[in-house]
């Protein structure tokens, strides 16, 4: 029973992965995406490793592609053009790579079970969920909290460059480079003047609307 499950939940998961592949929309391709991580959990569980199964559903298939699905949206991607192949030297090699994948899944179905090195039989309780904790809070403890301070330090950057982007006044807009606006786009407080502004910078910008630019003496593009 459990090897048919295995065989179901692996052609799921890889009919998911081609289905990424060749989608021509990226939003389609996320949602196959999330089909591979839902397979991968199931293949989890027949692996008696319900912790991780849970983790690949909560944190992959959840938070991450969450995440992934928002962006896409919020850049509002299009589907992609269909254009001629540039490196058609990568077909042979991907078909390269796939029979070398094929081959290395052969030699595991067919010939390590067979090893007479292969435990047989109840294998402790690895991929249990009190297992990973005793691990990560003993043996695991100091990997795990180098990890954690990373993570920080990876939050705490992120803030800190988008915090350098308030360097000009509230007041001003930034003006990439020559371009003509009305002035109550570029001050609200001017509406409803319509007067055509050009301006190569933020300082020549504020110049010509008549408010003060308290940045650094240089032009910010």
């Amino acid at each position: 029973m459990l090897a048919v499950l295995f065989i179901l939940f692996a052609g799921m998961a890889v009919g998911c992965a081609i289905s990424m592949v060749v989608q021509r929309h990226p939003l389609y391709s996320a949602i196959s995406l999330i089909g591979v991580f839902i397979s991968l959990a199931c293949l989890y569980v027949t692996l008696a490793a319900p912790f991780i199964a849970a983790v690949q559903v909560i944190v992959y298939a959840g938070a991450i592609m969450v995440l992934v699905v928002f962006v896409i949206m919020l850049l509002s991607v299009e589907e992609e053009e269909r254009r001629s192949m540039r490196l058609r030297s990568l077909v042979p090699i991907a078909i390269g790579l796939a029979a070398v994948f094929f081959a290395e899944t052969a030699f595991i179905i067919f010939f390590v079970h067979k090893s007479p090195g292969t435990p047989t039989g109840n294998i402790s309780d690895i991929g249990q969920t009190a297992s990973i904790g005793a691990g990560l809070f003993t043996t695991y403890l100091l990997p795990f909290e180098v990890t954690s301070i990373l993570l920080l330090m990876a939050v705490v950057g992120a803030i800190t460059l988008a915090r350098r982007g308030g360097l000009i006044s509230a007041q001003v807009a930034v003006v990439p480079g020559h371009a003509s606006y009305a002035r109550e786009t570029l001050n609200p407080r001017a509406y409803p003047d319509l007067t055509e502004v050009n301006a190569d910078n933020s300082r020549e910008a504020a110049a010509l609307l008549g408010v003060a630019d308290k940045t650094p003496a240089r032009d910010h593009e």
